[in-house]
């Protein structure tokens, strides 16, 4: 299904796991005299002392659960947050510009993951490339926005109890500051590095700082903490965007005899190259962002008694960047339409490219081609984008006896996603002969471009002005209290009631004329008069480590937007006419919003003793929600936007159960079953609706408010050994069993009562004076749907050892490592005929079936070191593709296989002074998504390698 691209990774593992097998044969002779209680006992410091606190939290919690520590401020060795959580276990990530942005659990998508900052729940959003999924207006939480140096522990929940919040499928992510109390004296610790990137060849700084106290005898505390980074960035590759047939846009290669302007008959070699795929938009890609993050804790303790303590935590965070992104493409290849006298000799597409030869290999591709009347393109796209998030929240833990104890949290949190600019420009040339793509020779394809002058201004024209701001807006706030009793010394009792309100906005505005007809193909007289040698520069095209064939271009023309922003006024919405005004009209999908109240109860029992001399420990519990949802977005209704809103509510009850057996010292099994839900994606709740009716065909394009949530039965086991201080091997087996999932679907119902929330007045106005049109009429409706499921299952293997057997220095050596195999059989239903059909039954998308990490460290007292390798298999991110052909009937897209390579080593001075060196990406991985069975390349870039070099003082 997926290719894997490589075997160095393959290689590299097994040698590693070989050797760690070696170790561990070693070790349980020295294991036999450790006794249990040593692994609370034993003071080690640094690195293996956060691993070895990190085991203590793991074997002690009721859940299965791991957990990352550092001791302070810049212990994480990453470039944001997202980089450190996946040295877990089951943890995947997915990058954006050669950082980590969103993270799948146990082959969950990060939709179906929660987070929360210091107990509380909240979302944060950023904008990124197309390739990488824009603007996130989803449930996917974006970890870019944070430096790591924010945090001191991060828990990775993957079983579910009664007293944690419902809404994830996957786990449960707990993000937690530092907190002043945690510290028993005066504490200042910074840290300052230089970031060089070898393919940008720039040096950017980090610096982090945090200073803590605290006063009267321990009783009140604060902490502040602040880390700071910049980063620019040179991201350079290929793309297609996609491939599909040339049927794909009627008529067709090979449409018209160019010289004689007219439709001429398609042979048999125009048949067979339009049958065959091709690439839509065969490019080349270089962007250039600079990017800033910075980001402040403050936390303030206080603890009047022993019984009492009340924290109050703020988190701030910031990030900025702005990229440009130029391309280099040949867009005649996805557009289709009939020629006429007026455009054959200029923008006529591909009815006008003529095939002179070409290459089909036997899985139906035209991997290689030379062409006569191609249209050419370059585009330059500027972006600025912002995210600022803020977070407060007051948390109060009172002890009223021995038995009987108050926790209650209360917050607000905010993430506010800006991209106030987003504007493309686009130069065209028409007709170029002797154009040639060949992609028989890898990744990277050799494209000539024949007759095309790239460099001359004056070959150009001015073709598109796009302007698109863009917003989305998350807000949480969150009230919840619980009580737990003591019953004895066996058996607490725990009950709870939690309010959350959660709110989402975005938007998207367009040039516009208060309809929906594309206005960005629109070109004022006065603009095209604007000779474009006012405004162009040369792209040159860095070939450094990407295998470029020989015989590609190295640089070309391309609109400077720095320069036409203030020549064309492209701020300005009044300017030529008010050509620049803009509107939703164009864009209203993207113009909705969702709001969700929950109020939930539950009820927990948490109990410990002995059966039949076996010790057992665990909880039972069960947890209520009632979600009250309310959505909005826009309908056309006679030609114009008319807001449309939607309320429902739903409920679910949870039950879970967590189980604990020690049935000999040291060794764990743990077992777990719970019912969970996580709620549809935003995307699918909008009640906005496109209504068209033509005739007798009477359609609605729309999403679906009543959407049901993502409902699923998990079952885990795991079987855990810590057979001495510090070390770990484990095994764990988990099944989900989702019941409920959301696929967009046609079905054909009356509009009355439809399903979807959209009243009758829609299809009324819709209608207008046609015959036999009316809301009792049947209507086409093509909308996400709940389907049934299917299965999940999967085991991780992890394995944690001190190596204090061997003799000298190699007694400081440690070795972390897991490994994760997930499958799932998903049904993927398609409308075939007007009848909803299972078309296929795949993966579910944004699964690895195969992930591990391998770390080995080294540390003594003066040195300390780390290497680390995360790999990651290839997953789907849609089924059906967007191009499904008869070439291809099941298609999809997705991700080729990571292999990533971190390393760092650190020398300490002394008690204050410590300086290291670290080397980030150091395979220099590409981000590689292919389309379709035949593993065709869409988006294949990369970003280089980074070596970050810094001193960190504590006192």
């Amino acid at each position: 299904m997926v290719r894997y691209r490589s075997t160095h990774a393959r290689a590299l593992f097994a040698g590693a796991s070989l050797a760690v097998l070696g170790m561990a044969a070693a070790a349980p002779a020295v294991a036999q005299d450790k006794g249990g209680a040593e692994v609370e006992e034993l003071v080690v410091t640094g690195f293996r002392s956060s691993l070895q606190e990190a085991l203590v939290l793991k074997r002690d919690s009721a859940v299965a659960a791991d957990t990352i520590l550092a001791e302070d401020i810049g212990k994480f060795p990453d470039l944001n947050l997202s980089e450190s959580i996946q040295r877990i276990s089951g943890v995947a990530i997915t990058r954006d510009g050669g950082e980590g942005r969103n993270i799948s659990v146990r082959g969950l998508g990060a939709q179906f993951t929660r987070v929360r900052i210091n107990g509380m729940e909240a979302l944060t959003t950023a904008g990124g490339s197309d390739a990488s999924g824009g603007t996130n207006r989803g449930r996917s939480f974006d970890f870019n926005i944070f430096a790591s140096d924010l945090f001191n522990s991060i828990t990775v929940q993957k079983t579910t109890s009664a007293e944690t919040e419902e809404g994830s499928l996957g786990a449960t992510v707990d993000l937690a500051t530092a907190h002043p109390l945690d510290y028993n004296h005066f504490t200042f610790v910074a840290s300052a590095q230089g970031s060089h990137n070898e393919l940008s060849g720039d040096t950017s700084p980090r610096a982090a700082a945090m200073i803590a106290n605290t006063w009267g005898d321990g009783t009140f505390g604060a902490l502040l903490s602040v880390a700071y980074s910049k980063r620019n960035l040179l991201d350079v590759g290929t793309s297609t965007v996609r491939w599909a047939p040339g049927t794909s846009f009627s008529p067709g290669f090979d449409a018209v005899n160019n010289a004689a302007g007219l439709p001429t008959t398609v042979n048999a070699a125009a048949a067979a190259n339009n049958a065959a795929l091709h690439p839509r938009f065969p490019r080349f890609d270089r962007y250039d962002q600079e990017q800033e993050r910075l980001g402040a804790t403050l936390s303030l303790q206080w603890k009047p008694s022993d019984q009492t303590l009340v924290t109050f935590d703020a988190l701030y965070a910031d990030l900025k960047s702005n990229r440009e992104e130029t391309y280099l493409e040949a867009p005649s290849f996805s557009v289709g339409g009939a020629c006429t006298a007026a455009n054959v000799n200029t923008s006529c597409g591909i009815a006008d490219t003529n095939v002179l030869s070409s290459t089909i290999n036997s899985q139906g591709v035209m991997v290689a081609g030379t062409f006569n009347d191609v249209d050419l393109r370059v585009e330059d796209r500027y972006d600025e984008l912002e995210t600022k998030f803020s977070q407060y929240t007051l948390d109060l833990s009172h002890e009223f006896s021995d038995s009987l104890r108050l926790h209650a949290v209360a917050g607000h949190s905010k993430s506010d996603h800006n991209n106030p600019v987003q504007t493309t420009l686009t130069f065209d040339q028409f007709n170029v002969d002797g154009y040639s793509y060949d992609y028989t020779k890898g990744r990277v394809p050799l494209i000539t471009y024949g007759t095309a002058n790239l460099n001359s201004p004056s070959a150009w024209a001015l073709t598109q002005v796009r302007l698109r701001p863009q917003t989305a807006v998350n807000t949480y706030d969150t009230f919840q209290s619980d009580v737990t009793f003591d019953l004895s010394d066996n058996l607490t009792l725990k009950g709870g009631v939690s309010w959350k309100k959660y709110d989402f906005e975005t938007t998207e505005l367009r040039r516009s004329i208060g309809t929906t007809t594309n206005q960005e193909t629109v070109i004022p007289a006065a603009v095209a008069a604007i000779p474009l040698s006012s405004y162009y520069k040369i792209v040159n095209f860095p070939a450094d480590g990407l295998g470029l064939p020989a015989g590609n271009v190295s640089s070309w023309l391309a609109p400077n937007y720095q320069v036409a922003q203030s020549l064309l006024q492209l701020s300005d919405p009044t300017a030529f006419g008010g050509a620049w005004k803009l509107g939703k009209e164009p864009s209203l999908g993207n113009n909705r919003g969702v709001s969700e109240e929950d109020k939930s109860w539950f009820v927990q029992g948490d109990f410990k003793g002995d059966v039949l001399g076996v010790p057992v420990r665990g909880n039972v519990g069960v947890r209520y929600v009632k979600t009250q949802q309310d959505s909005s977005g826009y309908a056309y209704l006679s030609g114009a936007p008319v807001a449309v809103s939607a309320s429902r509510t739903y409920d679910d009850t949870l039950p879970s159960a967590n189980l604990v057996i020690e049935p000999t010292d040291n060794f764990l099994i743990r077992m777990a079953a719970a019912k969970t839900m996580s709620r549809p994606d935003l995307g699918s709740l909008t009640p906005g609706a496109t209504v068209s009716v033509s005739g007798a065909t009477r359609t609605v394009s729309a999403g679906n408010p009543n959407l049901d949530p993502f409902r699923a039965k998990a079952y885990d086991v795991s079987f855990e050994w810590y057979y001495q201080p510090g070390a770990l091997v484990s095994v764990a087996l988990f099944q989900k069993d989702i019941d409920s999932f959301v696929q967009t679907l046609s079905t054909t119902t009356t509009f009355t009562g439809n399903p979807f929330g959209l009243p009758d007045s829609v299809a009324v106005a819709a209608c207008g004076a046609t015959s036999g049109c009316s809301p009792s009429a049947t209507w086409a409706f093509t909308t996400p749907v709940n389907t049934p499921g299917g299965k999940l299952k999967g085991y991780e293997i992890s394995f944690q050892q001190p190596l204090k057997f061997l003799p000298g220095l190699l007694s400081n050596l440690g070795v972390l490592a897991n490994y994760t195999r997930v499958e799932s059989d998903i049904d993927y239903y398609a409308t075939v005929g007007g009848v909803v059909t299972k078309v296929a039954t795949e993966q579910l998308t944004n699964l690895s079936q195969t992930s591990y990490n391998l770390t080995v460290y080294y540390e003594d007292e003066k040195w300390s070191a780390r290497a680390s390798a995360a790999y990651r298999d290839g997953y789907l991110t849609r089924v059906l593709g967007q191009e499904n052909t008869a070439v291809a009937p099941v298609a999809y897209d997705g991700t080729n296989e990571t292999f990533n390579v971190d390393a760092s080593i650190t020398y300490t001075l002394n008690d204050h002074l410590k300086f290291s060196l670290e080397g980030v990406n150091l395979t220099d991985e590409f981000q590689d998504q292919f389309n379709g069975v035949q593993n065709l390349p869409t988006f294949y870039h990369h970003t280089g390698r980074e070596v970050l070099f810094g001193v960190r003082y504590t006192y």
